[in-house]
């Protein structure tokens, strides 16, 4: 329990306890010398009255034997006038009776038996109290050989031994009085310093606190190592340094220092005259290692904040690098816990960092799919084999493609202690991937057609040839007639057919030249249109301005707008908007052709079989299901992509839509194209 009411300070501290210590000392020796004094003057006392009382009884024996009672008054008369502080004298004879006394208003007969010493007593004291003072009464017996005569009696007061020791004891309380105060000013005199340098450290502590390094705590001294030594290394950290001591500076150049550890430094410079000179109390070495200290603090955080921002460079550098990086990546520690993960696998979930840093699988993912990712987590730790797999997934009508690799991390000790997840978005190499298939099952179905064509050709030839010689031997009209004719034309249709096959399966041979793609698609524009305005459709152009040219086969690209226009008008029916855009792609150094419909759509399953060859949603008659098989043919043999997409939102198919909507996207290259290659 602190018994201070308010907290002091150290220098107040010192001054009270100084002080406090001081006042006891004192007191302990004003009543030590007090009790002293008083048994001294008690003991003086005692022997002057003891001395009295025997020099007057011895004088008393001659009177007393004359009974010569005027010199026995006389006697104890002068003995009483000796000194204020002889109260009374008496003689007693024998029998206890008073001869003389010095009583003015008659003899107390009381006091006659407070005081009784016997023969074999020198004397007997007694201190009594009158009522008015305190009395010190001595009592001696008178002899004459060894027949007693009577008593002697003498009383002294205490008054002259209660002046002296008051006198005394003014003078001891004076006395340690002023001791106490010499006492007082000599500790603030040696306190004051003291308690500075204390101060002074103080609040060099609460500005380093503060984070103020540039404190300097320790004095200034007289003459410094440089000055001691008469040296002139300017290059030596410790010359010109006014607040860090020399046996506190590493790497000093003075030839009686000792390279080493600060422990075996420092022993050797007690032995300097420098650090004999400039070496200073408990305080002073307090504040010279406190400076040392700060100083090294000060370079170690120097050195940690070096660190710290080149760690936090290479920090943000990584973490640049991790976010521009397409691969989604994520790190798991040992119990599934995410502890970093970059900006792709955040887009990816469609979640902030914040939403995933410190969860696990079955906080981020749902739940049947994180059972199957924690399961081969599980598997990760136990058996430590990499994972890789590929993962498809749906989202509405929108199917995406991953490529998965998880790896475990380990430790020093062999300790698995996470998980390393990297993956990408494969869906672009899928459908790559279809498209090479696609376009192999396509070359399958050429060579196919190739050889069905090449064998039903010549039976078609002499078919037609037959039904046209017996058409002009047969009168018309006539049943046989009409139906010659029937046969006739379906040959030419058949014929048609095999015809498209071999085009499609051995392509013809390509003329290359220079193509403004502008100035082909208005060309087949031109034609188509008027045909399409009587179906009520209505072409929009959208030509993008200064398109680089395009080299390829001129007709055949022609062809190929042909069959998408066609293919617009079909999927339409009576009465819609057809928009053609062109534009170019600098970055990817491609120019694109877009043909959008506002027609009915083609369903999820049709997707997949349009470039298909004889694959058509057409009715009977209406068409073979090449044309977008040979367009897919030409647009390849142009080092071109097309891509098809429906159904569309309303300002795709052009702003006014019937339907759902298609749109079929023709890449082909910039400035390199079949011509650089035939």
């Amino acid at each position: 329990m602190n018994i201070w009411p308010i907290k002091l300070g150290f220098r107040s501290k010192i001054y009270v306890g100084m002080f406090s210590l001081l006042l006891l000392l004192g007191l302990v020796i004003f009543f030590l010398v007090a009790r002293i004094m008083k048994e001294s003057l008690l003991e003086e006392n005692r022997n002057r009255g003891v001395s009295l009382a025997v020099n007057l009884s011895a004088r008393m024996v001659e009177p007393m034997l004359a009974m010569d009672f005027l010199r026995m008054k006389t006697l104890v008369d002068e003995t009483v006038r000796l000194s204020d502080d002889i109260s009374y004298t008496f003689v007693l004879n024998h029998d206890q009776k008073p001869l003389v006394h010095t009583f003015k208003g008659g003899f107390p007969v009381e006091l006659i038996p407070v005081n009784v010493v016997s023969n074999f007593q020198r004397y007997s004291m007694q201190l009594l109290d009158t009522g008015d003072n305190l009395v010190y009464d001595y009592a001696v017996p008178v002899f004459v050989g060894r027949d007693r005569l009577g008593t002697l009696r003498v009383g002294l007061l205490t008054t002259r031994i209660e002046k002296t020791f008051n006198r005394i004891m003014v003078s001891a309380f004076l006395s340690t009085l002023f001791v106490i105060l010499i006492a007082v000013f000599a500790a603030t005199f040696l306190g004051r310093p003291i308690t500075r340098n204390i101060r002074r450290l103080h609040d060099s502590t609460e500005r380093a606190l503060r984070g103020d390094l540039d404190i300097h705590t320790a004095p200034l001294l007289k003459k410094n190592c440089w000055d001691i030594m008469a040296c002139d290394k300017a290059d030596c950290p410790a010359y010109g340094n006014l607040y860090h001591r020399c046996w506190y500076t590493a790497g000093t150049l003075c030839p009686t220092c000792v390279e080493g550890d600060y422990a075996g430094t420092i022993s050797s410079c007690q032995n300097c005259t420098v650090y004999k000179r400039c070496a200073g109390d408990e305080i002073q070495s307090l504040a010279e290692s406190f400076d040392s200290m700060i100083l090294s603090l000060k370079n170690n955080l120097s050195g940690l904040e070096a660190a710290d921002k080149t760690l936090n460079k290479q920090k943000n550098l990584l973490r640049a690098i991790l976010d521009t990086v397409p691969d989604f990546i994520s790190l798991q520690d040992r119990n599934g816990v995410y502890i970093s993960v970059n900006w792709a696998f955040c887009k990816m979930l469609g979640k902030g960092e914040d939403e995933i840093i410190g969860k696990t699988t079955f906080d981020v993912f749902p739940g049947k799919k994180a059972g199957v990712y924690h399961q081969e987590d599980l598997n990760l730790f136990l058996t430590g084999d990499p994972l890789v797999k590929e993962n498809r997934v749906v989202k509405g009508n929108r199917t995406k493609w991953y490529h998965l690799v998880k790896i475990p991390m380990y430790e020093g000790t062999g300790q698995i202690t996470g998980l390393l997840c990297s993956g990408r978005d494969i869906t672009e190499l899928k459908r790559v991937q279809e498209q090479l298939t696609q376009a192999q099952k396509m070359e399958s179905l050429g060579q196919l057609a190739a050889g069905i064509a090449h064998e039903i050709n010549t039976p078609l030839g002499i078919i037609l040839g037959y039904a046209q010689l017996m058409l002009e031997e047969v009168d018309d009209p006539s049943q046989a007639r009409e139906d010659l004719r029937i046969i006739a034309k379906q040959t030419k249709i058949a014929s048609k057919i095999v015809a498209d096959l071999l085009k499609f399966s051995r392509p013809m041979e390509s003329v290359v030249t220079v193509v403004d793609i502008n100035q082909a698609m208005e060309e087949v524009v031109s034609v188509v249109e008027h045909s399409f305005n009587l179906e009520q459709v209505v072409i929009k152009r959208a030509y993008g301005a200064n398109l680089p040219p395009v080299k390829g086969d001129e007709e055949k690209l022609k062809q190929v707008f042909v069959n998408l226009l066609k293919n617009a008008l079909d999927a339409m029916g009576q009465g819609g908007v057809i928009t053609i855009r062109t534009f170019h792609v600098k970055q990817e150094r491609k120019l694109v052709v877009s043909v959008s419909d506002t027609g009915q759509g083609i369903t999820s399953d049709n997707m997949k079989k349009i470039f298909d060859p004889f694959f058509t949603t057409k009715g009977v008659g209406r068409g073979t299901g090449l044309g977008l098989s040979v367009t897919f043919g030409i647009i390849r043999e142009h080092g071109g992509t097309i891509e098809v997409k429906s159904p569309l939102v309303p300002e795709r198919a052009g702003g006014d839509a019937q339907g759902p909507g298609t749109a079929f996207t023709v890449y082909l290259p910039g400035n390199n194209g079949i011509g650089e290659n035939s």
